[in-house]
């Protein structure tokens, strides 16, 4: 494989080291209860710093691999990544690590992930190319219904322990599905079913065990979690909001950072948080409402504005891309990395339930930190294929040109 510099998107790389910038940043702001705790500065920092530069290493290498061998190796990881999510399901699996009443994690050899993180990566790659494989009205209905098989088997057991992440899953498909032209009367029927499912789910939920205080059992154990936490965001008491408890802790001390980051257009500057030290997952869910108060609006909108040009640099390469696979995959990417991090944005400022979504490339996490970088690379292979097939076309235009001999007339 030969590596070819020339080609390299700059773009999607000053995106990405912006962003990791950024996240450098608030790592240092955000993680004094880290610090605290292990009792050193450099422990929890620098493991992260790790991650951070075997990233940019990883973003580095895959933007150099063949388009066609991400989409196979694509195939491959989802059955390792839905095997592992499987798993989490077997009750007393050693493998599985419950943290803050989910057991969503998997730990491997001293390295403790969420499997999921790898089945949404693995998930846009195989949906994207079987998507691509349209030919005709008949395809249409054909690939609407084996990308729905494939989904729903997957996310299936992500939504038992962590609804949110499956609900993004299903928008990034939804999206993924509209690309891809499928019919409407396909598309707009299943997202009629999920929503009417999810409000029954809700009704039942809510009016049979939270207000009766009844703990629900088996696979759907963490339901009452999830309507508490949409009851909780939609304030049903209204003095609600201004008492502390235990379950709206995190969301109170996120709003007084907000809060405090608006005095000003650049907040109190980077450094100068209060917040972080009452905040327990400010390195994590959390990390937004610290930029918030230490950037204000200026950095906020800057943020928002990095993870949009992600979006839109997406749109530009796949808009000049004739390979459907590629830019499918591309756009399902790009789509999950803005949407995930606007939905980790709404929930820091209080206007939307906590859903445990990190903030991409941002928040702290090895593994996930790792897995963005991927979708980094992926997208910059695409890109340098498409300035390379395009130097290409215009080196062949070029010779046809002056191949062509002059004629003279006597």
């Amino acid at each position: 494989m030969k590596l070819n510099f020339k080609n390299t998107d700059k773009t999607f790389w000053v995106l990405f080291m912006l962003l990791i910038g950024v996240a450098i940043i608030a790592l240092f702001s955000a993680s004094s209860t880290l610090v605290y705790s292990n009792h050193s500065v450099l422990g929890p920092i620098g493991q992260q710093m790790i991650y951070i530069f075997l990233g940019i290493a990883a973003a580095y290498g895959i933007q150099f691999v063949p388009t066609y061998w991400v989409r196979f190796f694509g195939y491959i990881l989802l059955g390792i990544s839905a095997l592992l999510v499987y798993t989490t399901l077997i009750p007393g699996n050693p493998l599985v690590v419950t943290i803050n009443g989910a057991a969503r994690w998997i730990r491997i050899a001293g390295i403790t992930f969420q499997p999921s993180e790898l089945a949404k990566l693995s998930l846009i790659i195989v949906v994207a190319d079987q998507l691509a494989r349209i030919r005709s009205e008949a395809d249409k209905r054909k690939y609407f219904y084996r990308t729905l098989g494939i989904t729903a088997a997957v996310t299936l057991p992500i939504m038992l322990s962590n609804l949110s992440t499956a609900i993004l899953i299903a928008m990034i498909v939804f999206f993924l599905w509209i690309l891809a032209r499928i019919p409407w009367k396909y598309t707009m029927s299943v997202a009629g079913i999920a929503i009417l499912a999810l409000v029954l789910g809700y009704i039942i939920v809510e009016f049979a065990f939270v207000r009766q205080g009844r703990e629900l059992g088996g696979p759907f154990k963490r339901a009452t979690t999830w309507v508490s936490r949409v009851d909780g965001n939609g304030g049903s008491e209204a003095t609600s909001k201004y008492q502390l408890t235990d379950k709206n802790y995190q969301e109170y001390y996120a709003s007084i950072a907000i809060a405090r980051g608006g005095k000003s257009p650049v907040g109190v500057l980077p450094g100068n948080s209060k917040e972080r030290d009452y905040l327990p997952l400010a390195f994590a869910d959390y990390i937004f409402a610290i930029i918030v108060e230490e950037s204000g609006v200026i950095g906020a909108g800057f943020l928002i504005f990095l993870y949009l040009a992600i979006l839109f640099r997406a749109c530009y390469v796949s808009s000049r891309y004739t390979d459907m696979p590629a830019m499918m995959m591309t756009m399902g990417l790009a789509l999950m990395l803005t949407c995930q991090a606007l939905i980790s944005m709404l929930v820091a400022v209080g206007l939307g339930p906590v859903t445990g979504q990190p903030l991409p490339l941002i928040s702290r996490g090895g593994t996930s930190v790792l897995i963005t970088s991927f979708y980094f690379g992926i997208m910059m292979a695409v890109s340098k294929e498409q300035l390379e097939l395009s130097r290409r076309v215009n080196e062949t235009k070029k010779e046809s040109i002056d191949e062509v001999p002059e004629i003279t007339v006597e």
